[in-house]
């Protein structure tokens, strides 16, 4: 089982999946579209990663202000997750992706990432924080389990 991590915006989607084992997520690539409302060829291609990955679980990352109100970024995500569950038939979970472009921005601004080059990875990195995140939560929670 594996699981995928998305990080929704207006014209990109970043793709993360985790490892077998579910404890580490990995930055698989950037959809990008043409138009905000464009979503057929993005949801053909996430249908597809999700076929090669074996992917049996979304994890979407919700975007909600700082405030913990909900704007109409928030909508539009939670339209999108509707239908990824429609076409994928798998079951979508939303996770707070609140401060992961600024962890993203800031992973890269340390690891030496020029400024003009980040802008073509931040997706991919939120996308892979807002997976990992959730399999820190869920390993965390899990109980019973012996380590």
């Amino acid at each position: 089982m594996r699981i995928m991590g998305l990080d929704f915006g207006s014209k990109t989607v970043g793709v993360a999946v985790s490892d077998p084992l579910l404890l580490t997520a990995q930055g698989i690539e950037i959809i990008r579209r043409k138009e905000e409302n464009k979503l057929r060829r993005t949801l053909a291609r996430i249908e597809e990663l999700i076929q090669e990955y074996e992917v049996e679980l979304i994890v979407l990352g919700l975007p909600k202000n700082m405030n913990d109100t909900e704007g109409e970024r928030v909508a539009a995500t939670k339209e999108f997750a509707e239908k990824l569950e429609r076409r994928t038939g798998l079951p979508v979970i939303f996770r707070d992706e609140r401060l992961t472009t600024v962890a993203a921005n800031r992973a890269m601004m340390e690891s030496g990432i020029r400024r003009e080059n980040r802008k073509e990875h931040v997706d991919r990195i939120a996308a892979v924080l807002i997976l990992q995140g959730y399999l820190d939560y869920r390993k965390n929670t899990e109980t019973g389990s012996q380590t």
